[in-house]
């Protein structure tokens, strides 16, 4: 039997994967993308929390110290993110490490990356919210800030508004094709150019190739769609160009895995883990306080009881982003939905797990306002020894069992001390609120934004990819996920990471070029094929000239 072998291989189909997997496919090359999960049509998604329903597409993963939630289907983490689109702070570009090291590429700052962020912007699309599309409880936090002394504004989302009923089921996926996932822009526009997605597929090992013009050997499994534990069969593809976007819970399990094979990896994969400093707390709202120093209800007899109404991310402060401010008490503050299950994690005072006050206030779970403050951590977590197989030990479809480890350091604790002193601040003024973060005796910090665990830099001390996402000391082997990012980002990490993926796809073509691939990249929108012009196509010259094309 002749080997399979492709131009491109993309493991992975979220943002990082879809991404590269249009752009290269558009520019000619054979492109398979290889996922781990199911794929699903739109009206496929189930809006309830069965057990047959979230699991499919959402997997828990506990570690020591951290538990990750991350999408597991087609599409990735795109499916289950709650849509929130926001451009990273300048500061963010110029963070340096205790030992005074530049954590980002000099090449990169905000002013670099606004190209890409405004190409993923327009290719999604993203919507700019108005008052009138805020959630009540987005509402309630910017009427507390507000009387509090300090601002709140509309979060932009990638969600047609018009489709979109506020059934806030985001953690599902939507069966409304409201929200804007990579099954709507990227990934069909990939296939529309001859990618083959595969699902089910999950990559177990990254070797040399022995196919005369190939550069890497690719062993995977395929899945059981009932039970994930379950193989049907294995294979192996052989590929010029490797693109890895597992996610950063899965791309450095599998280089570690690979190392040997490979003849080593840098020491930096699997090191420098980030939560993106999240901070979750549950403020338990005084229903008469929120109509007589909020002015607010919802009619006559209830002024707020509204945690469940709406998008579940529809309004954010951001005053505590100054960059004059010293580093760990910079975050934005974020009104947030999560699903009942996760309602055990606020802390009651002296029963922080269970007992009648734990009870009593998860009774009145109608009136929480639950708020995020996304802060700034010092990427402390790291990846122990991989499992056998997979990128974690899968107990049941959904849940499954990490070797990361995160031990909060000092800065990290200071940077979540600040959000709660000033999330306390607005919601407790005056009796408001009760303010209560989520306990880490459960699941430790709980993060839905992995990242920097097989990060970017201009250090191969500190860093596990060029400035231009490649693998260093592997030719054509580029990293496009989360992973890649180099530090919490105090934003929802989606647009960043989706404008990184843009931002690589010159790099890769060139690689491909050099090896033998006929390919014509040039950067274009996935949803009308028209290709960009101005700073984008200028800022893409840039990045090829820098990779040798």
């Amino acid at each position: 039997m002749s080997p399979q072998t492709t131009d491109v291989l993309v493991i992975g189909s979220g943002f990082g994967g879809a991404i590269p997997a249009y752009h290269l496919a558009a520019a000619g090359a054979r492109v398979t993308v290889l996922e781990r999960g199911p794929r699903l049509a739109t009206e496929e998604f189930t809006h309830d929390l069965g057990l047959g329903a979230y699991p499919r597409i959402v997997d828990v993963i506990k570690g020591d110290g951290i538990s990750v939630v991350a999408g597991n289907c087609v599409g990735g983490g795109s499916v289950v993110y709650f849509a929130a689109s926001l451009r990273a702070p300048s500061f963010v570009f110029d963070r340096r490490d205790a030992a005074g090291r530049r954590l980002w590429p000099a090449s990169l700052s905000r002013a670099a990356l606004d190209p890409w962020y405004e190409q993923v912007e327009q290719a999604l699309p993203v919507t700019k919210l108005d008052w009138p599309d805020v959630s009540y409880a987005g509402g309630v936090l910017a009427a507390a800030c507000d009387r509090a002394g300090h601002t709140c504004n509309p979060v932009p989302v990638a969600v047609d508004r018009a489709r979109c009923t506020d059934c806030n089921w985001m953690l599902s996926g939507c069966r409304f094709g409201a929200k804007r996932s990579m099954l709507l822009n990227y990934l069909p526009a990939a296939e529309a150019h001859g990618a083959e997605i595969r699902p089910l597929h999950e990559v177990q090992l990254i070797r040399p190739s022995t196919v005369p013009g190939y550069r890497y050997a690719v062993d995977h499994i395929t899945l059981d769609p009932s039970d994930y534990t379950c193989p049907t069969g294995a294979g192996t593809l052989h590929t010029k160009v490797l693109v890895l976007a597992a996610g950063a819970v899965g791309t450095p399990v599998l280089l570690q895995r690979s190392a040997l094979a490979l003849g080593g990896v840098p020491p930096a994969v699997g090191g420098y883990f980030s939560g993106n400093g999240d901070r979750v707390s549950v403020a338990e709202m005084d229903e008469g306080k929120v109509r007589s120093l909020l002015g607010l209800s919802r009619s006559a007899t209830v002024a707020y009881e509204a945690l469940h109404i709406g998008m579940p991310i529809t309004a954010a402060s951001f005053d505590r982003l100054d960059a004059s401010a010293p580093q760990f008490s910079r975050f934005t503050l974020q009104q947030i939905y999560f699903p009942a299950v996760t309602n055990t994690l606020a802390q009651t005072a002296g029963q922080r797990w269970s007992g009648v006050a734990k009870k009593q206030m998860r009774a009145r779970w109608r009136s929480w306002l639950t708020v995020l403050a996304m802060t700034e951590d010092e990427a402390e977590g790291s990846f122990g020894v991989p499992p056998l197989t997979g990128s974690f030990t899968r107990l049941a479809n959904g849940l499954g069992l990490g070797t990361m480890r995160f031990a909060p350091t000092s800065g990290t604790r200071r940077g979540w001390a600040e959000a709660d002193t000033h999330t306390r601040a607005v919601l407790e003024r005056d009796g408001l609120a009760t303010v209560r973060p989520w306990s880490e005796d459960v699941a430790g910090t709980v993060t839905a934004h992995p990242l920097a665990s097989c990060r970017l830099g201009d250090s191969a001390a500190i860093s596990a990819l060029t400035e231009l996402n490649e693998l260093r000391t592997h030719p054509g082997l580029f990293v496009t996920d989360g992973s890649a990012v180099p530090t919490s980002l105090t934003v929802n990490p989606s647009l960043t990471i989706a404008a990184l993926a843009e931002r690589a796809c010159p790099a890769i073509a060139a690689r491909c070029a050099q090896y033998g691939v006929p390919v014509r990249y040039a950067p274009s929108d996935p949803l009308t094929g028209a290709t960009r012009r101005g700073e984008v196509a200028e800022a893409a010259r840039a990045v090829a000239v820098r990779a040798g094309a």
